[in-house]
């Protein structure tokens, strides 16, 4: 499996990063542990948590994805292996543990890596931005973290065009940490934003771009169709949005390449990101080894130029 540097860092991953927001949620421990066991024997290194997953389910505190994760690699002695990708700043819910201030990022450090049972953060994200705190007091707490050797670099999401330019700026003349990659929203129903706004950006400061909600939210599967559809699963609410004309025309699109290729909605949809130059790995989630296999398929499948364009055009 060919695997490529994240940003100018000596990270190598392959082209499929596993989410691990469905650790602790849809998923128990024992079904987690089976993801990741198939997820790594296939070959892929990469694993992307945060610290407050999964708090929005009933009777959790935040951790639990970070927890599991931290057991996994315990049990299989594997943590040499994995490229491990967490986040701060997300709010958890309880008006104290959120934010991008020094002190905060020196707490939640901590407890990330005591869940996830490791001595190091290989990409540590400002999962979303904190406009009360300057961008250098930020850079600053990196910086430290890196210094003691309990991160080894560091990345953005949901950060604005502008704060994440003046980040990169200050990094570049103060010889602060420098983001290395660039987790926006954005798929085949998500371009305007990231392709008019952030897309330059991550060209210019040479950002690898890992995309989450590469299937808006299982949409692009093929899977909603109706509203009746909506039911099939908890995230079903979150792809409504979708059901409209444009979204129905994407899927359409879909479903001919697909046929094409004798594949399936999903495996053409992450396809054609991985087609996109910024694009380094897709952030995939599954629930079970049938959807991991359609995942799997992605960066085997080479689109060609009629396909991308028939693409391009329906999701304009």
């Amino acid at each position: 499996m060919k695997k490529i540097n994240i940003g100018t860092s000596d990270l190598q991953v392959g082209p499929l990063n596993l989410g691990g927001n469905v650790f602790g949620w849809t998923l128990d421990e024992t079904q987690s542990f089976d993801i990741l066991n198939a997820f790594t024997a296939e070959g892929y290194n990469f694993i992307d948590t945060a610290d407050t997953y999964s708090v929005w389910k009933p009777g959790n505190i935040g951790g639990e994805s970070e927890t599991i994760i931290g057991n996994w690699m315990k049990v299989s002695g594997n943590r040499s292996d994995i490229i491990l990708a967490t986040k701060v700043g997300w709010d958890f819910g309880d008006g104290k543990r959120k934010g991008l201030s020094a002190k905060y990022i020196a707490q939640a450090a901590e407890e990330s890596l005591k869940r996830l049972q490791t001595d190091h953060i290989d990409l540590y994200y400002a999962h979303i931005d904190d406009e009360t705190v300057p961008v250098e007091e930020t850079l600053t707490a990196y910086d430290k973290l890196i210094k003691e050797g309990k991160v080894r670099y560091i990345a953005a999401s949901n950060l604005s065009p502008s704060r994440l330019t003046e980040s990169l700026n200050l990094s570049e003349k103060m010889g602060l940490p420098k983001y290395q990659a660039l987790q926006p929203h954005y798929n085949l129903l998500e371009r305007e934003l990231f392709e008019t706004e952030y897309a330059p950006i991550a060209s210019a400061h040479h950002l690898t771009v890992f995309p989450y909600w590469s299937l808006a939210a299982g949409f692009l599967s093929g899977k909603y169709r109706s509203e009746e559809d909506l039911s099939k699963s908890i995230r079903g609410q979150d792809a409504a949005k979708y059901l409209n004309e444009k979204g129905l025309n994407v899927l359409k699109t879909l479903d001919i390449v697909a046929h094409k290729h004798n594949s399936v909605p999903a495996t053409v949809a992450l396809a054609w990101l991985l087609a996109q130059p910024l694009v380094g790995a897709p952030i995939v989630s599954a629930t079970s080894k049938a959807q991991l296999a359609t995942l799997f398929a992605a960066p085997k499948l080479k689109l060609d130029h009629e396909d991308l364009a028939l693409l391009d055009a329906s999701s304009k």
